[in-house]
């Protein structure tokens, strides 16, 4: 039998999309595990990941690396479209969910 995880995430956020629908930022999979480039950069393998960011005016979870690299990886200003690239590849944002994360929801 898997093992229970307690997630604490927004309650407003959305739904998990069912394994290969497009992401809508529900933030399950950043917080049960670290992608790989998140793991280079925190050093831990298992969620939540410290870049995992809520958005109150979108009501959805974002990737830090992607939407703020400057306050998560050093680097020269001018490399963010070029880093933003490569993370986008290496974490295959835009391919769809990839979480097969079984989930209950806590009564309320």
């Amino acid at each position: 039998m898997p093992a229970t995880i307690f997630l604490h995430l927004a309650a407003d956020a959305p739904d998990k999309p069912a394994p290969g629908a497009p992401c809508n930022g529900c933030g399950i999979c950043c917080s049960l595990d670290t992608c790989p480039p998140g793991r280079l950069r925190f050093w831990q393998k298992q969620g939540p990941c410290p870049a995992l960011s809520w958005s109150i005016n979108d009501r959805r979870y974002y990737c830090g690396l992607l939407s703020e690299p400057g306050r998560h990886i050093p680097h020269p200003q001018r490399l963010t479209p070029l880093l933003r690239a490569l993370l986008r590849r290496w974490i295959a944002a835009g391919s769809g969910c990839d979480s097969t994360a079984s989930l209950l929801t806590a009564p309320s």
